[in-house]
């Protein structure tokens, strides 16, 4: 990996901030700064999926603060989606107006989805931590591609399809039940790449049933499923149900190995769910502290002294995004949104959450990691590549 000072800045960033400063290029940030190159933080602060956001805006802040001390001149404008999509619409049009060079965020694929339209055809450009859901980076009126839209995650058919091949070929599971989110498109398209790939493995899917969102109840189901005969439950779904599922299911005696996307990855699935709960429990994503190098355990080091926590997976993705976005305007050597835009495409990216570079539909290359929980602490970690057409 590179080192964290090149992955920040360079002098001739800070030849170009202090030139786009002179132009009149303004904000206001907490430490009375005035001017700067702007930066919008789009997150979920507060509502159903706080957690994602709260901590994507903790490592987009961190990156902002690591560039600035090795002299860049970036300020941050940060705005709370509330986890609404129709929110999310009326903040795209408020970033544009504010004159941002680049946004990241949103973190979930709904809210992400409902800004883009907006933001590319301002020609700002969108680097997505998290959103996740097939086809995010595509106009879904025409079908091409947004040019402004980036994300740095894997895509759900991926990710659906690593768990499947990962049940079959790693933990030796032939005989799966699904219980997802009936609502989420996030879920959807997880459930469906983990069918289509699970099936195709030879293995068989004994039942799948929903839950909607906000549930806190579900024994009822989980008691069907108590006597059917399967070895391995999947819930593409979020921490906010997951956890509350994974509980209950253990105390019923539901003892099979339980399996999920990375909407895992939150502290709180371990205070709904009970440490003890977790194990035998499995999720992919694209970020672990098993085994750090030592640029990443610079990043967590860095990470619990401004936070005095853990970085997740959500943190490192956010800060990635936000250093993409750095570096990438640092090699435009501009804030002109085409050479930003160019840039960001044509970037070789060297992360604390991996390599990579991007694919025709704006999409990283990378691999899916799946980590095991023991008393709701990573123990294991180990990257799959489905074998995907």
């Amino acid at each position: 990996m590179k080192t964290m000072k090149k992955v920040f800045m360079t002098a001739m960033a800070v030849m170009m901030a202090a030139s786009m400063a002179a132009c009149g290029d303004s904000a206001s940030d907490s430490s009375g700064s005035s001017s700067g190159v702007k930066i919008g933080l789009h997150y979920e602060l507060t509502g159903a999926v706080a957690d994602y956001g709260t901590a994507e805006l903790k490592g987009s802040q961190l990156a902002i603060k690591h560039a600035n001390e090795a002299g860049g001149n970036y300020i941050e404008v940060v705005y709370d989606n509330k986890s609404d999509t129709t929110e999310s619409v009326t903040l795209a049009a408020q970033l544009a107006s504010d004159g941002v060079v680049g946004v990241v965020g949103p973190a979930t694929s709904g809210a992400s989805a409902a800004s883009y339209q907006i933001l590319n055809d301002a020609k700002i450009t969108v680097v997505s931590p998290s959103a996740t859901a097939i086809n995010q980076t595509l106009n879904p009126t025409s079908g091409e591609v947004y040019d402004y839209v980036f994300r740095i995650c894997f895509e759900d058919s991926y990710q659906g399809a690593a768990m499947a091949q990962y049940a079959i070929d790693t933990l030796g599971k032939a005989k799966a039940i699904v219980y997802a989110d009936n609502a989420s498109d996030y879920a959807k398209g997880l459930a469906d790449a983990f069918n289509a790939q699970f099936k195709k493995l030879g293995g068989t899917i004994v039942a799948t049933d929903y839950y909607s969102a906000g549930d806190t109840d579900f024994n009822s189901v989980l008691t069907k499923f108590k006597d059917m005969d399967f070895d391995v439950l999947y819930i593409p779904g979020y921490y906010n149900e997951a956890g509350l599922i994974i509980k209950q299911a253990r105390e019923m005696g539901i003892d099979c190995e339980i399996i999920g996307p990375d909407g895992f990855d939150s502290e709180s699935l371990i205070d709904l769910a009970g440490a003890s709960n977790l194990n035998k429990v499995y999720y992919t994503t694209a970020y672990t502290t098993v085994g750090a190098s030592p640029a990443l355990q610079a990043f967590i080091d860095a990470y619990k002294a401004e936070y005095n926590e853990e970085p997740g997976m959500f943190a490192a993705l956010a800060y990635d995004s936000t250093n993409l976005l750095i570096q990438a305007i640092e090699k435009a050597g501009s804030t002109d949104p085409e050479a930003v835009r160019n840039a960001v495409e044509s970037i070789n990216f060297d992360g604390v959450t991996g390599s990579f570079s991007f694919d025709d539909t704006h999409t990283p290359i990378k691999s899916v990691l799946v980590v095991t929980l023991v008393d709701g602490v990573q123990g294991d970690a180990v990257a799959v590549s489905p074998d995907v057409d």
